[in-house]
């Protein structure tokens, strides 16, 4: 299964990139987001991500001084990975991404991303958001879930 999300990833990611970093950036997150959606241990997540994609030798606290705004792959997706793999919950991953600074919504992008797909969305978190749609993506968005559920990949938005 790592072979098809890697091939899908190169697929897509050429158009949206079109760079070696870019297409390794949304590899590791792709990595990322399986390997915690089909219950692999944080971990595992780690150990796989900084054997093929990014070291991950440090700790947010560590870098959070020095971090500067940097919109490239190589100095924005191992923090977000980073500050999803310390955390406890979704809103702690996201809370952490963001307090880096930078890039932040880069950050929080990624790191939400992961973090769904290891601990879910809270209800009362993903009912607030939702609100921020106007009508058409809202249409967008719950097609997309209805999909998702229909092929197995979705949740059952019956989170902790």
């Amino acid at each position: 299964m790592w072979y098809n999300v890697v091939i899908i990833i190169e697929m897509s990611d050429t158009y949206a990139h079109n760079h070696e970093e870019g297409i390794k950036g949304a590899e590791a997150t792709a990595i990322a987001i399986y390997m915690a959606r089909n219950g692999f241990s944080k971990n595992d997540i780690r150990d796989r991500v900084s054997k093929d994609y990014y070291p991950l030798d440090f700790t947010i606290d560590e870098i959070r001084p020095a971090y500067r705004f940097n919109e490239t792959c190589q100095n924005t997706v191992p923090q977000a990975i980073e500050a999803f793999l310390e955390s406890s919950s979704f809103e702690d991953a996201v809370r952490t991404a963001v307090s880096l600074g930078g890039d932040s919504d880069t950050l929080a992008a990624i790191t939400g991303s992961i973090a769904e797909a290891y601990y879910g969305v809270p209800d009362d978190i993903r009912k607030k958001a939702l609100t921020y749609l106007n009508h058409e993506l809202l249409s967008i968005f719950e097609e997309w879930e209805e999909y998702s559920c229909s092929i197995g990949t979705g949740r059952d938005h019956t989170y902790n």
